[in-house]
């Protein structure tokens, strides 16, 4: 098993960190991971990027060129990515910020609002959170309490407080992926 996933947005969408929890998840249970970040000079507004892989066994090369998974927070993550999706491949799509369907008819696009539920959780830093639940709904492998069990193990304690509302940014993101896909 080898499951390859891009996370595109903005700068300051909390885009490495979304890939960072998501790697944590997947190594603290034992799996192979590669995590590796890209983003332009500025700190806020430019362009973010990171590449997330998963496997059973030793990875042979961390490059991600047409992804199974991804993730896109704006129009130009989405413009970008989608092309270079794969075949049957999951895109999880902020809605919020994405103003067209996709054009490809053979992948799933899932269409999330993750401004809105992270604004309605009471936060909207959590975007990224929502996304990434989002995403768990095409990665059996990584599942959310794994997740979870990464955010408590891993975030700083000056940021443990912050678990309660990025567990539910979590599961609403995952519920409604799982609810557009069945």
């Amino acid at each position: 098993m080898q499951k390859e996933i891009i996370i595109s947005g903005f700068g300051g969408q909390g885009v490495l960190f979304a890939g960072q929890v998501i790697a944590y998840a997947a190594m603290d249970s034992g799996k192979q991971v590669t995590w590796i970040p890209s983003y332009g000079p500025e700190m806020r507004g430019g362009t973010a990027n990171c590449t997330v892989v998963i496997a059973d066994q030793e990875i042979g090369s961390p490059l991600v060129e047409h992804p199974p998974l991804a993730i896109a927070l704006n129009l130009p993550s989405f413009d970008k990515y989608e092309a270079m999706m794969q075949t049957g491949g999951t895109l999880i799509v902020n809605k919020s910020m994405v103003d067209r369907a996709s054009k490809r008819n053979d992948i799933q696009a899932i269409m999330i609002p993750c401004n809105e539920i992270a604004e309605e959780i009471g936060d909207k830093k959590l975007t990224n959170m929502v996304a990434a639940g989002a995403l768990l709904s095409a990665l059996p492998e990584v599942s959310l309490q794994m997740i979870e069990a990464a955010l408590k193990a891993h975030l700083p304690a000056r940021h443990q407080h912050l678990l309660p509302k990025n567990y539910e940014a979590l599961r609403r993101g995952f519920e409604f992926a799982k609810a557009q896909v069945q």
